[in-house]
């Protein structure tokens, strides 16, 4: 019975992974900061279909989290933004939205959860399943890990002094969260800054590697250590004029290296 989720969990990961990899190949922000999955146990299954009074042929119906992707953010506005985007696919079909951010548990648990109707092309036949999406922080996930982790231990028996600590502290995660959103235009910006650095010294030593094989060796040692005179200064325009000097550097080779290679032919 679990293979179909195994299948939609894993397609689902990949699916919204790559929903970041598209931000961030057009040098954008992405409000996806990480993706995971996960199958129930058959023994969670058991336990929450007992606690539900759910039969045994109804737990596919009954039971909509047998499937389950987790979608971290960064920050509380991004939650809406990857609301939207699951809103908009064609691939899922959206059964319930439940929100725990503007309300959240009486437990102080804060995420946002969406069960969506998804199909998976199985051995035999076309099988649509129900999978749970929760969205939320950084700082979210930390609280819920532990208070998982906790209600697992104590069952429905949690000492009334540990759950008023837990009440606190997503109290205190929620400031957290407000207060990064205060500041979340100064971090996207440094966040983006530091990308566009990195692919900018992809390029040069991409460039650079490139060159070796058509280029005097000498010249191009000689690039190199200039590179590494200008990535020690830590300067940003320096960084991009050189890497187009290096652009035109180059195309000028490789085009002398198309001309000799036709000229060669020619003779031949």
């Amino acid at each position: 019975m679990l293979g179909p989720y195994r299948q939609a969990v894993d397609e689902l990961v990949v699916k919204f992974k790559h929903i970041k990899q598209e931000y961030q190949n057009a040098g954008m922000y992405s409000p996806i900061e990480s993706v995971s999955g996960r199958v129930k146990r058959i023994s969670s299954i058991l336990d929450k279909a007992h606690r539900k009074s759910v039969p045994i042929e109804k737990i596919e119906e009954k039971i909509e989290d047998i499937a389950g992707v987790r979608i971290i953010c960064q920050f509380v506005e991004d939650i809406s933004t990857v609301v939207d985007i699951i809103r908009k696919r064609s691939d899922l079909i959206i059964k319930r939205e439940k929100d725990y951010i503007s309300k959240s548990k009486p437990s102080g648990y804060r995420s946002y959860h969406i069960i969506v109707y998804y199909t998976v092309q199985t051995f035999g036949e076309p099988k649509t399943i129900e999978a749970e999406i929760q969205i939320r922080t950084l700082a979210m996930n930390f609280w819920s890990t532990i208070e998982h982790s906790l209600q697992y231990k104590y069952k429905e028996n949690m000492p009334d002094g540990l759950r008023e600590r837990l009440l606190r502290a997503a109290d205190a995660v929620g400031a957290l969260d407000n207060e990064m959103a205060s500041v979340r235009d100064e971090i996207m910006d440094a966040q983006n800054f530091n990308r566009q650095k990195a692919n900018i010294i992809a390029d040069i030593l991409n460039n650079i590697e490139n060159l070796y094989h058509i280029a005097n060796e000498r010249e191009v040692t000689k690039m190199q250590k200039e590179f590494f005179e200008i990535y020690q200064k830590d300067d940003m325009a320096l960084l991009n004029r050189f890497n187009k000097q290096l652009d035109v550097l180059s195309e000028t080779y490789r085009a002398q290296s198309i001309q000799s290679s036709a000229g060669s032919f020619i003779d031949l």
